[in-house]
Order: structure tokens, then C-alpha cells, then sequence
């Protein structure tokens, strides 16, 4: 959420950037806010854009066994 991927950090990271458009960027945290994410792990959110970003990773991380 807060350090989502940059695209100015694409060379750095590694990792391509992601735009979050500021209406799902205020749903997203109110989702946080009113606990509707509280079932996802803390690292789902790392590096993420918004709240689909976080479900899927939370997925991957899953399925992998993380």
C-alpha cells in the first residue's frame, strides 16, 4: 500500500510498476480501516497497488506455503 511499486524504482527493484488510481486507493484503505483485509497476511500488502493486488498476492503466498 504505502510502498507500492514505483515506476521510477522499475531499474532498481526489478519489479514493474503500478498505477492505483485515487478512488481505489480511499476504497482500499477503507477496507483496511472497517477490517475487511484483517484476514490477509501483513506481507500481501507489500509492494502491492490496491486491495485486488493484496488478494492475489495473499493467494500466491498461499499457495506457495508462505
Amino acid at each position: 500500500f504505502l510502498a507500492q511499486p514505483m515506476f521510477v524504482a522499475e531499474k532498481f527493484t526489478g519489479q514493474a510498476g503500478v498505477y492505483t488510481p485515487l478512488e481505489e486507493t480511499i476504497a482500499s484503505f477503507k477496507a483496511v480501516i472497517d477490517g475487511e483485509m484483517d484476514e490477509y497476511p501483513e506481507q500481501a500488502f507489500y509492494m502491492v497497488g490496491g486491495r485486488e493486488d493484496v488478494m492475489a498476492k495473499a493467494s500466491e503466498m498461499q499457495k506457495a506455503g508462505v
